[in-house]
């Protein structure tokens, strides 16, 4: 029997079990007014204003102004928190006026926003008409009145991209990673039927070393409810994913992994884990964070770009990356991703520009410099930001001891220009320090 409707079978006697015990709950979508011809042309595209090139608001998604002493602190690593834009009066906090303050320009290289959507015309609008119309916030949590019609249609939309059958909006990624895994830890405690399942009842998660945080969160906490059993391999090891699989005797498995690594910038190797998938029958579940809207023909992410869709069975992902945004009504973002073509081809060409200018083979927009010590990082990041361009120096806990890194990532709104000046500040820092350089599994250790 294949994983898929091994699982059918499997949730479907959870789902049974829930109902008999009058456990199911149901969305209730609250109707906001709206024009719904308007609403129709907006989830098939028409109607939204797209455009063909780098138009001079995209570089607000990539340009960005602080005081000098804003600067000031933060060459000399003085934690900063805004206060120097106040200033006693009377015993009172003033606010500046910052336009009459000297102002330092960078260029950003550590955002997710991918695309420069962000600052879209088409988005912001939808956002601006969207809280005109209906106010800011939601009336409650999506099970007692806080789910509307344009959730159910943002859902849609989200599902019809990653080829689907329903999607589940969240408040945050994290908030996904953590519902899926406990979700799926706790279809072996409704299948026990009120009583801890024993050890084969158990399902099997297999999770690569390098998973974000949240899925690791999701999975200790089903871990710790007793519903799984952890399985950790070798960071896009599938040698020993294999060996793991094969010689685990539970029958109910699941092989979790990111499908572009937010910290190291490589991919998974998809196509392998659907061979193996085949091969062993588990549920594949992939966190497509960084790679919705930025792989694939249509930003269908790593599946579409591998076409390997069919072989996902579970796909998560969030809005805070290439859709430039956070949670709410954004379909407008969605869609203008998906028209707007030229903006993958332009991080992609970034893509490519870096490579051939620091020939460090990466595979993607996220570079990861691995440079060792919290000082020598911290150093490297200064000279950036000296050199014009914001780079945060990456360290404990979010990385191990010793792999402190620079996370580049690049941006449609990037030009040729702007990887050209960089690539020209990490050549000057690289000579004036005694630091080698060298490649290492697609990211570069300097």
């Amino acid at each position: 029997m294949s994983s898929s409707c091994s699982w059918d079978k499997w949730v479907e006697k959870a789902v049974l079990r829930l109902d008999s015990l009058n456990l199911l709950r149901s969305l209730r979508p609250i109707s906001l007014s709206t024009n719904s011809t308007q609403q129709q042309q907006q989830y098939n595209g028409g109607g939204i204003e797209t455009f063909h090139e780098l138009q001079s608001w995209d570089r607000s998604s990539v340009e960005i102004q602080i005081t000098e002493s804003t600067f000031q602190k933060w060459i000399h690593n003085v934690p900063s928190s805004g206060d120097e834009l106040m200033c006693p009066d009377d015993d009172r906090e003033v606010k500046l006026d910052v336009d009459t303050l000297p102002l330092r320009k960078l260029i950003l290289f550590s955002g997710n926003d991918y695309l420069g959507l962000s600052c879209h015309p088409t988005v912001r609008k939808a956002a601006a008409e969207t809280a005109q119309q209906h106010g800011m916030g939601p009336r409650g949590s999506a099970l007692i009145c806080g789910y509307t019609n344009y959730h159910r249609l943002l859902e849609s939309c989200l599902a019809n991209l990653k080829k689907k059958e329903d999607c589940l909006l969240c408040p945050t990624g994290f908030a996904a990673n953590m519902a899926v895994m406990v979700t799926l830890g706790s279809i072996s405690s409704v299948l026990a039927a009120g009583k801890k399942p024993l050890k084969d009842e158990k399902v099997a998660i297999f999770s690569d070393a390098l998973n974000h945080a949240s899925i690791i969160d999701g999975i200790r906490l089903a871990e710790r409810q007793r519903e799984v059993e952890v399985f950790v391999y070798r960071h896009c090891d599938m040698v020993h994913l294999n060996a793991l699989l094969s010689n685990c005797t539970m029958e109910k498995k699941v092989v979790v992994s990111d499908s572009l690594f937010s910290m190291d910038g490589d991919f998974a190797p998809i196509l392998k884990l659907a061979e193996l998938r085949k091969k062993h029958g588990f549920l594949l579940v992939i966190d497509d964070a960084h790679g919705t809207l930025v792989c694939g023909e249509n930003g269908g992410g790593v599946a579409e770009e591998f076409n390997c869709e069919s072989d996902i069975d579970i796909c998560i992902g969030t809005l805070s990356k290439a859709a430039g945004c956070h949670g709410g009504f954004i379909t407008s973002a969605v869609m203008v991703a998906r028209n707007e073509k030229w903006r993958r081809k332009a991080i992609w060409s970034r893509v490519e520009e870096f490579r051939v200018l620091t020939q460090i083979p990466i595979t993607s927009p996220i570079i990861s410099l691995v440079v060792g010590d919290e000082e020598k990082a911290l150093s490297a990041s200064r000279h950036l930001l000296e050199s014009g361009f914001h780079v945060t120096a990456i360290r404990p806990p979010t990385v191990p001891s010793n792999s402190c890194r620079l996370r580049i990532t690049l941006s449609a709104a990037h030009t040729t220009e702007d990887i050209k000046k960089l690539t020209s500040a990490l050549s000057n820092y690289l000579k004036s320090t005694d630091v080698g350089s060298n490649t290492c599994n697609g990211y570069a250790k300097l």
